[in-house]
Formats: structure tokens, C-alpha cells, sequence
């Protein structure tokens, strides 16, 4: 089952400095019938203009997960960890029992983010933070693991969560496989160009909410860049 979220019908927020799009319900887009999708709490579309940001703001139990499309983010939080991610990379988060941290867009335009809460698979434990490039070049007509709480993900950033979040870059016409297991939740977001995954169209920005498939196969009607999620 692939149901379609397009983007034009998603809730969302324009601050000004920020315009948002959430595929699941956030902040002042209350939906009580779209609160995730398995373990998947969140997946917001941030664009944030330049020299403007999230002040310090608190989290707990929760895998945050930040996937920058263009731009950077500066990242500075309560435990003292400092960092710079540049588009095509990666920064999680892991809240644990409390943390406090800002993201600003320092940089002299736009920035654009996928920011994807996934819950844990236990409460409290120690903060933690990271940032890892994975270049592009490294990801072309593949899926690779760019976060993940499960075993064997060697080279993925660490998250506390049942859960995977792989990313690829395909060429128009090129083709990628995933073979989940039945019970998991699937969420797929191409962040540029469009996809036919199983037969069913996916345009830039749609979300993809994805249950009972054997195995996806994802093939770029145009050069794509696309983000998937894997949950319990």
C-alpha cells in the first residue's frame, strides 16, 4: 500500500524568516488523525532565509535527524558540541533526557532542511550529537544508510531507534531496490525531481507513506535526490 501525501495539500506555517511544510502534524498543524507513521514522529520541509535560525530551544526523547538539501546549518547546543552541515549531509540528534541547542542558517542565502523526528526505542539516557558527510557521488544509483539504530549499519551515524534512514541520488531512468520487512513503515520524500515508486508517481516534496510491500523498486522519471525512511 503507497498512499500519496502531495505537497501542495500539506499542512504548514510561514514565519517570514522560516516557511514550513509538515507531513505530519506539528506545532500549530494539529491533525490527531496524522500524528506519524510507525515510529516516524516527524518529517518537516524548512526553508529558512539567511542569517536567521531556531534559537535555543529544549528536546527529550526524541531522534532528531536533519537532512540538508542546500545551504548549511550551524548547529550549537548544551553540551558544548559545535558544527556545520552542508547540503548532501547529515546531523542527528539524539535528545536522551534533555538537551537544549540552536540552528541557525549562517550562510548568505536560503537554506532548505528535511528535519525527521523518529522516537526512541527507550526514554532518558545521555544527549548525544554528530554530523557526517556523505557525498552525493558516494550515494549515485544506490540506497545508503545514513542513520540508523539497527545492526549491522556500520557506517551510519547512530540513532537510539528502531529505524533507518537511507538516501540515494538517481539519474533519469535509473532504477533503485528496497526489500522491507512487512511490518515496518516506509516514508519516502524525493527532495528534488520526481520518482515512480511500485508504479506510483512521487513529484518533488510529495511524501510517500508505504505499508505491506514486499519490495520497492524506485525508478527517477528525472535526476532525483530522495530521502527514505524505514521505522518500526
Amino acid at each position: 500500500m503507497i498512499e500519496l501525501r502531495p505537497f501542495d495539500k500539506l499542512g504548514g506555517a510561514d514565519h517570514g524568516w522560516l516557511k514550513a511544510k509538515h507531513h505530519f502534524s506539528f506545532a500549530s498543524h494539529y491533525d490527531p488523525d496524522n500524528m506519524g507513521h510507525g515510529a516516524l514522529r516527524v518529517w518537516n520541509d524548512d526553508e529558512i532565509a539567511p542569517n536567521t535560525g531556531f534559537p535555543a530551544h529544549p528536546h527529550a526523547n526524541m531522534e532528531i535527524i536533519t537532512y540538508v538539501r542546500e545551504g548549511a546549518i550551524t548547529h550549537q547546543d548544551s553540551l558544548g558540541n559545535e558544527g556545520r552541515t552542508e547540503a548532501g549531509d547529515v546531523q542527528v540528534m539524539s535528545a536522551g533526557s534533555g538537551i537544549r541547542h540552536s540552528e541557525y542558517n549562517l550562510e548568505p542565502t536560503q537554506t532548505r532542511i528535511f528535519q525527521i523526528w523518529i522516537e526512541p526505542v527507550a526514554r532518558g539516557g545521555q544527549p548525544t550529537w554528530g554530523s557526517k558527510p556523505f557525498p552525493k557521488s558516494d550515494r549515485s544509483g544506490k540506497l545508503v544508510t545514513i542513520a540508523s539504530g539497527i545492526a549491522g549499519d556500520t557506517d551510519a551515524l547512530p540513532i537510539r531507534a528502531d529505524a533507518r534512514v537511507l538516501a540515494t541520488t538517481l539519474k533519469a531512468g535509473e532504477s533503485a531496490e528496497y526489500a522491507p520487512e512487512r511490518s515496518r513503515h516506509l516514508y519516502l520524500v524525493p527532495a528534488a525531481g520526481s520518482v515512480e515508486v511500485n508504479g506510483v508517481r512521487v513529484n518533488a516534496r510529495d511524501g510517500a507513506a508505504i505499508r505491506d510491500e514486499a519490495k520497492l523498486k524506485i525508478t527517477a522519471l528525472e535526476d532525483t535526490e530522495l530521502v527514505l525512511v524505514d521505522a518500526a
